[in-house]
């Protein structure tokens, strides 16, 4: 059975510096009838244990170390036994959150993840926060995005550890010269392709974020 791809969304809060506020987070399970992946593990340790259900859970792939999308990662991590992957460069911020558990495994660029048959390669993608990745898999015909782009144009950089700048070098070099057909799947709201994000980039620059 080949590898597809559920999106569940959690409610619950951001917070970092000044700023707190609600959110609902898309929260990406890969996999098949007998194993799955989870791409942010965000608010609800339950409620994606229960998505998983019976699965074994290879690895929680964090795009970043917002809490809103870390939150829930180290109680699914006890429960189920499936490590915790984030890329070094935002440890600093998943010791605001978690300050007493480190992740278990890097989530460098160019890693090769491997779930019910299908292969994904993280790619660094900067700009949110230091660490942020982005996932691909050509098969499947999607990357997974995180807060990197979204159905509208780039993640938020007016909080710390974030630029408008990097984001841009990272979404043009690094997301829009995937093929156009290519479905983002972000880490809130609705999904989008590549080829439609390419269209507005003029936007994004007129409007600086």
């Amino acid at each position: 059975m080949a590898a597809t791809i559920e999106r569940l969304v959690t409610s619950g809060t951001f917070s970092l510096g000044d700023d707190t506020f609600g959110v609902e987070n898309n929260v990406w399970i890969i996999g098949d009838a007998e194993e799955a992946m989870v791409i942010d593990a965000a608010h609800d340790a339950d409620i994606i244990a229960a998505a998983v259900g019976s699965r074994r859970l290879l690895a929680i792939l964090c795009t970043h170390a917002h809490n809103d999308h870390i939150d829930a990662a180290p109680a699914l991590s006890d429960r189920t036994g499936a490590p915790i992957l984030l890329n070094r460069k935002d440890l600093d911020l998943w010791h605001r959150t978690h300050p007493d558990r480190v992740p278990d495994d890097e989530a460098d660029d160019g890693r090769q993840l491997h779930v019910a048959g299908s292969r994904m390669t993280v790619r660094h993608t900067p700009g949110h926060s230091p660490g942020s990745v982005s996932v691909y898999d050509p098969a499947l015909g999607t990357v997974f995005t995180g807060d990197t782009l979204f159905c509208g144009g780039p993640g938020a950089t007016g909080h710390p550890f974030s630029d408008f700048g990097t984001i841009i070098d990272s979404i043009r070099e690094r997301l829009l010269t995937l093929p156009p057909e290519t479905a983002v799947c972000p880490g809130h709201g609705d999904t989008t392709t590549v080829g439609e994000e390419a269209k507005h980039q003029d936007e994004w620059l007129d409007r600086g974020y």
